[in-house]
């Protein structure tokens, strides 16, 4: 199986229900057919669909399996039977579905179909953008409707291909209005919930942008499997640098304007953490309120290691493709521009080639810098001029000196060659300054000292001053040497700081995954990619650091100097945390359960001990009073005494079932006998013992799919639990509706309502949230309808009331809609694909 090739997958991606995902896969699947390629169908939903089940003819069908679960008869693809079939191509609709547990099934569809794709077969199959993990919660706020069956991005990322099927709004409602999605009855109710004009629209948005994102990763990896440098614009992606000065707002805000010109433009805002000085004045303040800034505007924050700011600028803005960069004007005056020539704006614009460069003026522009002056080494310009100015200078010197013999005696003509020589030493360095040094004291010697005209080495006055020139010329050299030398290992040291404020800050705002502190690496230090290893590789081009017991921090690239290695290691020691703490996240996953079995045995001890008492206390009393032979009790005292014995047992006995009811879905041992249930079957013996409860018209609801017991016992649950809050002269309502393959009943009450903090603790067994005596039973009436609601692959879920209260919603699937296929509660929640 190691020599087969892993087959391809490709993904029909849509916005909503019905723009025609399964349609346009089985057309690929009937061409492909006809152009020779063996095509089978391993699973296809067309939700009762003329034109798209018609699609399936001619196509061979591999048969489903039948599985039982819980009492009710399913439909599953039958992986064994694909897998022994081997086609070239199989068709594998709802990429999201949960399959039927049993059998050694996966639990997801998508896990089967990874399953066809390791044996060498290639997949064609159907998703909606609802049920994209990294959306799932945007779609639920949009629509309302929760997604329960998600695909993890990466699994669809990793696609072969991936095509949009899209509709305009107004189209899929016309298609639905025509009766091409959905039957006639279920129309009225979709088209005025889940497929609203601006809910289609908003779903459309989501996917052409997410499907926009995976072409663009697409791009990036062309571009870099080819070597491409030069800039692509096929989408406008605007790179904003930043220094930490107090002009960054005003650039940050600007780029956001460029960017938001061109619809799904991106942001990127860079700072480079500089080696040459530059660091030293940096605001990490304002560093991090530009950072909120960009974050807020919806782009991204950046931050780059580089000796030389315009080139790392550019270089960057290359590698991310950027079309625009974005920088302020320089904050020097007009003699600082002067003096020190060109800065970082001129060299990006000269640098910048086919990126277009916009310099925004701001307050701080031409006012002065805030940072250190850039010339902080000696570089190549400076080693040259140096020798050069020690001889030039005392030369020019003397010329102007020798105009001006008579004007200036011997000690200030001296102490300006002395001058000069300090400047030489200030350019130069060392071996300038004792150039400087003997030009001078040759030239004062032969044209100042007398005899002028002569050179008067022999004598010692002119040894002690040509001494003092070199002495003098040599220790100011030296200063200005450690000076420099200080001053880049003081700029090195802030610019590594930074990095790592950087790193931790990303740690602390909940970053530190695996994946994005490795990616937070490369672009760091600028490489070509970063990964975790096993081992160090032997590769010439690789960089690898320890990070942890047995793994490495492999960086491919370019060679790092020195300094950068010492950041790079404590890259690698976060790395290494992050891995430990994956570790013992782990670990904590697998106490927790364990945890969570001894919290509920404490309380279920706490409970027994006032809650089974009081009823065993009470009957107990009772029959001990019956069977006394002191007292005689009349009629009406031996019924009472009955009466109240019956009634503690009956308490009693509830309280029990409820226990053991709750242990079996724990379990999972709960026995369910799931068949086509009317409400009109359940409600009356549901609201028996519920006093004033108003039921809604329900005939004309379709059946669910239920264990009729337990849904009695689900909606008497929430009946009585409505009952008790309800004031005094407020009925508590029940209605249901139908929609897409669903149908919802609730139970309303009137009363307090629950704040939104209270919900996740709702339906925790044990506790009675919101009661304030102890004689309202266990506390497991809504965690029991709960978990009875899911076992039937239902769920339940609390609303506000409009005008104070609280709704319980029960969601469960049509009993038609899911026998006529396999089960898909989530996705048929949604109308399907």
């Amino acid at each position: 199986m190691s020599d087969v090739r892993p087959g391809r997958l490709k993904v029909y991606l849509g916005a909503a229900p019905g723009v025609g995902k399964t349609y346009r896969m089985l057309d690929e699947g009937r061409r492909r057919a006809a152009r020779g390629a063996d095509v089978v169908i391993g699973f296809a939903e067309c939700h009762g669909r003329p034109r798209t089940e018609a699609m399936l003819d001619g196509l061979e069908t591999v048969a489903r399996a039948a599985c039982l679960y819980r009492g009710g008869r399913f439909e599953e693809m039958d992986l064994g039977a694909v897998l022994a079939r081997r086609p070239h191509v199989a068709i594998v609709d709802e990429f999201a579905h949960t399959n039927v547990p049993g059998d050694g099934r996966n639990p997801k569809r998508w896990q089967d179909i990874e399953t066809l794709l390791d044996a060498g077969i290639d997949v064609i199959t159907a998703l909606n953008i609802q049920h994209l993990e990294s959306l799932n919660d945007v779609v639920e706020k949009i629509t309302g409707v929760p997604q329960h069956e998600t695909v993890p991005d990466e699994v669809v990322r990793r696609a072969w291909q991936i095509e949009l099927v899209d509709m305009p709004p107004e189209g899929l409602r016309r298609r639905m209005a025509h009766g091409n999605v959905y039957a006639p009855e279920k129309i009225d109710a979709a088209l005025a919930n889940y497929f609203r004009p601006g809910n289609l629209t908003a779903l459309r948005q989501l996917a052409l942008l997410w499907t926009a994102d995976r072409v663009d990763e697409a791009l990036q990896e062309y571009r870099s499997q080819h070597g491409i440098g030069r800039v692509w614009e096929t989408r406008e992606r605007v790179v904003v640098a930043l220094t930490g000065g107090p002009e960054g707002d005003t650039l940050v805000r600007r780029a956001a304007r460029i960017a938001d010109r061109s619809a799904g433009g991106d942001l990127l805002a860079v700072h480079v953490a500089r080696s040459d000085g530059l660091a030293a004045g940096v605001s990490h303040a304002s560093l991090a309120r530009q950072r909120r800034l960009v974050e807020d505007l919806g782009g991204s924050y950046h931050s780059v290691v580089g000796d030389d700011v315009a080139t790392a600028l550019v270089e960057f803005a290359r590698a991310e493709n950027a079309t625009q960069l974005v920088l302020g004007t320089s904050r020097r005056g007009r003699l600082a521009r002067f003096l020190t020539g060109p800065g970082t704006g001129e060299t990006v614009t000269e640098l910048s080639g086919d990126i277009d460069v916009h310099r925004v003026t701001h307050e701080r522009a031409g006012l002065g810098t805030l940072l250190p002056s850039r010339r902080r080494t000696l570089s190549t310009a400076r080693l040259i001029a140096g020798p050069v100015a020690g001889l030039v200078l005392p030369v020019l010197l003397t010329a102007v000196l020798a105009q001006l013999r008579g004007t200036l005696n011997l000690t200030s003509e001296a102490l300006l060659f002395l001058l000069a020589v300090v400047g030489v030493a200030c350019i130069g360095g060392v071996v300038s300054a004792v150039i400087a040094s003997v030009t001078a004291s040759l030239l004062l010697n032969y044209w100042f000292i007398p005899p002028i005209g002569a050179f008067t080495l022999d004598d010692p006055n002119a040894l002690v001053a040509l001494g003092v020139f070199v002495v003098v010329a040599a220790v100011v050299a030296a200063v200005v040497d450690r000076s420099l030398r200080l001053s880049r290992r003081s700029a090195r040291t802030t610019a590594e700081a930074e990095t790592m404020s950087s790193l931790a800050g990303s740690i602390v705002r909940g970053e530190a995954t695996i994946p994005a502190l490795l990616e937070r690496t490369r672009e760091t230090f600028g490489m070509e990619s970063a990964d975790l290893v096993d081992e160090p590789p032997d590769a010439p081009d690789v960089t690898a650091v320890p990070a942890g017991p047995g793994a490495y921090l492999a960086l491919s690239g370019r060679t790092l100097s020195s300094s950068e290695r010492r950041v790079l290691a404590a890259f690698a020691a976060h790395v290494g945390s992050a891995v430990e703490r994956a570790r013992l996240a782990e670990a904590v996953a697998e106490v927790e359960p364990v945890k969570a079995a001894d919290r509920l045995r404490t309380a279920l001890l706490r409970a027994v001990g006032h809650d089974l008492r009081t009823p065993l206390a009470a009957g107990w009393a009772a029959v001990a009073s019956l069977r006394s032979r002191d007292v005689a009790f009349s009629e009406e005292d031996r019924d009472e005494l009955l009466a109240t014995a019956d009634e503690s047992m009956a308490k009693l006995n509830r309280l029990v079932e409820n226990l053991l009811d709750l242990s079996r879905l724990e379990a999972g041992a709960l026995p369910l006998n799931l068949r086509a249930t009317t409400l009109d079957e359940v409600l009356p013996m549901a609201l028996a013992d519920v006093p004033d409860v108003e039921v809604a018209d329900v005939e004309a609801i379709p059946a669910v799919l239920a264990d009729p017991p337990l849904l009695e016992r689900v909606i008497a649950n929430l009946a009585g639990n409505a009952a008790r809050h309800s004031p005094p002269g407020r009925n508590v309502l029940v209605t249901a509706s139908a929609l897409a393959g669903r149908v919802e009943l609730r139970v309303v009450d009137r009363g307090p309502g629950l704040p939104a903090e209270g919900r996740d603790r709702l339906f925790e067994p044990f506790q009675r949230l919101g009661d304030t005596d102890n004689t309202t039973g266990l506390g497991l009436g809504l965690a029991l309808a709960r978990g009875l609601t899911e076992a039937m692959d239902g769920t339940l879920s609390p609303e506000d009331t409009p005008g104070g209260g609280l709704t319980m919603v029960v969601s469960l699937p049509c009993a038609a809609h899911t026998t006529a296929g396999a089960a898909a509660p989530t996705e048929q929640s949604a109308g399907g694909a």
